[in-house]
């Protein structure tokens, strides 16, 4: 008692004690009943690019303001390293192999909107419990989780049969056949080599008929016919397909209904910011889930001219200066409908930059900051490791950072928990509830192990040993970069998962990621005193990790990316598919 008697007596009591009353506290959740979330996932971001990570060039304003009120993670990590298999797994907070949304194949995302693959029906996403939990989810932008399965209006695999009541978007992707002008990007190689063979039938067939009527070859006239019905036929069997991706795969959708086919790229960027700001206006009196999945920062990089050449660098830093401008706006019409106190803002990417993706000179892809790697590799950080931030005035502190591992999947968990769902008991859940951890209740995450995938080859698994705060990270299969020592495989457009491509190591490559987040340094036995028991540990954890493994349809093999026809949405007459109704409007 008589020391709290000299500290009140303290001539610096009195300002401590009136700054302590002044402090407003932190909002008691009890008081919150069911909040509304709204969900920004960037496409293709590096973690590099923004500026609250490291970029002093690229002007990110809005996303650096959403840090500096609220909670930003330094280890956030997807769980896969391309669009379809990292997507599935936020969706559902599960890693992507538990429900076929990984390839075995070179296959490793949807293909085609007439695939037969997708998001399985019996998975359930957050958005479909927030759903029963009466609240309004809308999806606005890229799906890319598949349409139909057996016919061209069962939409089985479509965003409302997994619980979003509003669709307005791509059900692909966008890629850079969307716009004519540019350069084919949708299986390039695949494209040349059925080209370099339907040229080589035709010259063979031409050379045969040539013959025949010079008399050097002997061969009847039936079997010219046949040569040449064969030639004609392999050529419309690809060509039906492969020859109209812009039709086929670069539409816009409202809900089941096409709006645009093929999209009109022009305008796509100021309808998506329309369509997300209505969305809070017609539910700002419900709770209400929004998930604005963009198309920045995709190739082929859909730019309004008010951005065009702003940024210092290039068409790709322009892109994400209008992809932060949209954030704005969207939390501008958050603060105008005096929802900003009731709403919990998460923005992050689904995966890393892609490094190569270049035309000549220019750099259309992303960059990593100091992160080994890129887009499609599965074990190194710049590939997983994603931007992560999480706004809610007055329940989470604002400016804190947070160096512990966690996972898109975690979202899941958060959401649900927090709209007063119950996360499902009858299947294997990878995601934890955040929320502890972002007020600070508790000083680490739940993940003491992570899995790092690629198709379904486990490339690399990480550990955080919570007693010492090391993240060790051992790596038992890696890309092999092309050109040697270049840091991406340039050769290719993209790492492959196994093969000729990749390097199995044993004993596994390790790293400790909080001495060495670059992975520059592998250490070894002769290096690290702790590098077999580490070894035995993560060997152990992966037996575990395995014995939780079921088998599931494979969403991505051969037989479900192809194009088929009967399956292909289209707002005409099929083969004859052309509408523009925002255009009509």
């Amino acid at each position: 008692a008589s020391f709290l008697l000299l500290c009140f007596r303290s001539p610096l009591a009195t300002p401590l004690i009136f700054g302590l009353l002044l402090q407003a506290p932190p909002t008691q959740l009890s008081t919150i009943t069911q909040p509304n979330f709204v969900l920004l996932l960037a496409d293709d971001l590096g973690i590099g690019d923004v500026g609250c990570y490291g970029n002093d060039t690229i002007r990110t304003p809005n996303i650096d303001r959403l840090a500096k009120e609220g909670v930003k993670l330094t280890q956030h990590i997807a769980a896969a390293p391309l669009c379809t298999p990292s997507r599935a797994a936020f969706l559902t907070g599960r890693y992507p192999l538990r429900s076929g949304m990984d390839a075995v194949n070179d296959y490793r995302v949807i293909f085609w909107n007439a695939g037969s693959g997708g998001l399985p029906p019996n998975e359930t996403t957050f958005a479909k419990i927030l759903q029963q939990q009466g609240y309004s989810t809308g999806l606005i932008g890229k799906w890319h989780q598949g349409v139909n399965c057996e016919s061209r209006n069962d939409h089985c695999h479509h965003p409302l049969k997994h619980g979003f009541d509003y669709f307005y978007g791509m059900p692909f992707t966008l890629i850079s056949d969307c716009q004519p002008v540019e350069t084919p990007e949708m299986d390039r190689g695949f494209r040349r080599k059925l080209w370099l063979s339907t040229q080589t039938i035709a010259l063979i067939t031409l050379t045969a008929v040539l013959g025949r009527l010079t008399g050097l070859i002997s061969v009847q006239w039936k079997t010219l016919t046949c040569l040449a019905g064969f030639s004609l036929l392999f050529f419309v069997s690809w060509f039906s397909s492969y020859g109209f991706v812009r039709y086929w795969n670069c539409i816009m959708m409202r809900n089941h209904g096409i709006t645009e086919q093929p999209m009109v790229t022009d305008r796509t960027t100021s309808l998506i910011l329309r369509e997300s700001i209505s969305f809070i206006e017609r539910n700002k009196h419900r709770p209400f889930l929004l998930f604005l999945s963009f198309l920045h920062s995709h190739t082929p990089l859909l730019t309004t001219e008010k951005f065009l050449g702003r940024s210092r660098h290039g068409l790709y830093g322009d892109n994400v200066e209008e992809m932060d401008w949209m954030v704005g706006q969207v939390l501008d019409a958050i603060d105008k409908e005096g929802l900003k106190g009731t709403t919990l803002v998460y923005f992050a990417s689904d995966h890393g930059g892609w490094l190569e993706r270049q035309e000549g000179k220019r750099q259309l892809g992303g960059w990593n900051g100091i992160y080994k790697g890129g887009k499609a590799m599965g074990g190194w950080e710049g590939g997983i490791r994603v931007p992560g931030i999480f706004r809610w005035p007055g329940v989470l502190p604002a400016g804190r950072v947070i160096d512990e591992p966690t996972s898109l999947m975690d979202i899941y968990p958060t959401v649900v928990q927090l709209a007063g769902g119950a996360v499902p008991q009858d299947r294997v859940m990878d995601g934890r509830d955040l929320l502890p951890l972002l007020r600070g209740a508790v000083a680490h995450s739940e993940h003491e192990f992570l899995f790092h995938y690629c198709g379904v080859h486990l490339h690399a698994v990480r550990w955080h040993q919570r007693d010492t705060g090391a993240v060790w990270k051992a790596h038992y299969v890696t890309p092999i970069f092309s050109p040697p020592g270049a840091g991406a495989c340039y050769d290719r457009g993209f790492c492959p998962c196994f093969g000729e491509g990749v390097t199995h190591h044993e004993p596994p490559l390790l790293f400790e990621l909080s001495q060495d987040p670059s992975e520059a340094k592998p250490l070894s036995a002769d290096t690290e005193p702790l590098f077999d028991t580490v070894i035995r540990k993560i060997g152990r954890a992966i037996e575990e990790h395995r014995r939780t493994l079921t088998p599931v349809p494979e969403q991505l093999s051969v037989s479900n990316v192809v194009w088929k026809p009967w399956l292909q949405p289209c707002c005409g007459t099929f083969p004859f598919c052309w509408c523009d109704k925002e255009g009509d409007n």
